[in-house]
C-alpha cells in the first residue's frame, strides 16, 4: 500500500523504559495522539515497504556492529510547531553511528516522545514535565521494525552486551 511504511527504532532496556513510563505517568491527563502500545523508543528511519528485505539486512548488520551502549537523558524539549513534548539523550559516538547505519544525521533530533498534542497543551505538559524531570542514564540494546499504519511490528533484534553498557 502506498501509504504504508517501515520505521526502525532503537529500543531500551527494561530499566530504562520503567524510567520512561514514570515519566509518562505524569503526563496522563493529557489527551495525545501517539500511537498506543509502541515501545519506548528513538526513531532511525523511515523508509517504503518495498525495502523491507533491505532494511532487515541494514538491521542485522547493525546488530553485528554496535553493542548495547549507555545513552544519559539530560533534557526535555519542543518540536513540531510545538506539538511534541520530547525526552532526549545526548548525542553520543555510539548513537550517532548507529544512527548513520540508517542514513546521514543531518537535521535528525534523537528523541523519545512523551505527548503528541496541540500547542497550548504541549506548554502546560512541559510545566508538568519539567517538575518531575531529572536527568538520568540509560541504554539502547535492541532494534525494532515496525510497520505503519496501523503499527504491526514485523521483528525486534537485540544488541548485544557490552562491557560498557549500564
Amino acid at each position: 500500500m502506498a501509504d504504508k511504511m517501515l520505521c526502525v527504532l532503537a529500543g531500551y532496556d527494561d530499566q530504562t523504559s520503567q524510567r520512561l513510563d514514570k515519566f509518562k505517568e505524569c503526563l496522563k491527563d493529557f489527551e495525545t495522539l501517539e500511537t498506543r502500545g509502541l515501545p519506548h523508543h528513538i526513531t532511525l528511519c523511515s523508509v517504503s515497504t518495498e525495502r523491507e528485505a533491505e532494511i532487515k539486512s541494514a538491521m542485522i548488520d547493525a546488530a553485528n556492529d554496535i553493542k548495547a551502549f549507555p545513552v544519559t537523558f539530560n533534557h526535555i524539549g519542543i518540536f513540531g510547531g510545538a506539538k511534541v513534548l520530547f525526552i532526549s539523550p545526548d548525542v553520543s559516538v555510539p548513537l550517532l553511528k548507529l544512527k548513520e547505519q540508517f542514513g546521514d544525521s543531518w537535521n535528525w533530533t534523537a528523541h523519545t516522545t512523551m505527548l503528541i498534542s496541540e500547542p497550548d497543551k504541549i506548554i502546560q505538559a512541559s510545566s508538568v514535565l519539567s517538575k518531575t524531570f531529572n536527568a538520568f542514564a540509560g541504554e539502547v540494546d535492541c532494534l525494532y521494525l515496525y510497520e505503519f499504519f496501523p503499527a504491526r511490528l514485523i521483528c525486534c533484534i537485540k544488541l548485544k552486551k557490552s562491557d560498557t553498557a549500564l
